[in-house]
């Protein structure tokens, strides 16, 4: 597994190693002992899938606050996806600066947001398929997002007038939001 750093403090993309040959590909998608070989220490404890039907669907921002918040790791299996984190730890000196990257069914990578960011990913074509890991689970009451076009964050997204549900139409601006969270340097 390769971990490649981005632009924004504790966000990597993972790309496996793909083992194929005419039968067909293997490829190791998840190792706790790589990812602490690494300097990435996370138990993950639940998996989600969706499905998104059209392209220019669009999901999040999405986060979860306080103790419920959660480390993600996602990939596309299905499609393709522009994938987005964006830093809502404050204090951190990458705080409201976003990360993307496209995954696809095609590519294999995988994308790796620790806790303190907000999520979202853009279909880029027809029924995409998205798989998440989880290191907490799901908790209704903590469940939060911030509006998709915030100027405040200002995400290129490349299209105006994405598919979202009634969620996200009504999603506050960060500015409006009770967000809490708050960088930690590691020691």
């Amino acid at each position: 597994m390769d971990f490649i750093k981005t632009n924004v403090l504790d966000v990597y993309i993972l790309e496996p190693k793909v083992f194929g040959d005419s039968r067909g590909w293997f490829m190791e998608t998840w190792s706790k002992r790589t990812m602490e070989d690494a300097g990435l220490f996370y138990d993950f404890i639940q998996d989600n899938q969706s499905l998104s039907a059209k392209k220019g669907t669009l999901r999040g921002l999405h986060f979860q606050k306080g103790k419920d918040s959660q480390a993600k790791l996602v990939r596309c299996t299905r499609g393709a996806v522009l994938d987005v984190a964006v830093d809502l730890r404050k204090g951190s000196p990458t705080y409201k600066k976003w990360a993307s990257v496209e995954l696809s069914a095609e590519n294999k990578r995988q994308f790796l947001i620790p806790r303190g960011f907000a999520h979202a990913f853009l279909t880029l074509t027809d029924d995409v398929e998205f798989q998440y890991k989880a290191d907490n689970f799901y908790a209704p009451s903590s469940d939060r997002n911030i509006r998709w076009n915030d100027p405040e964050i200002g995400v290129k997204w490349g299209i105006e007038n994405p598919v979202l549900s009634e969620k996200d139409q009504k999603a506050p601006l960060l500015s409006e939001s009770d967000v809490d969270f708050v960088y930690e340097v590691k020691k």
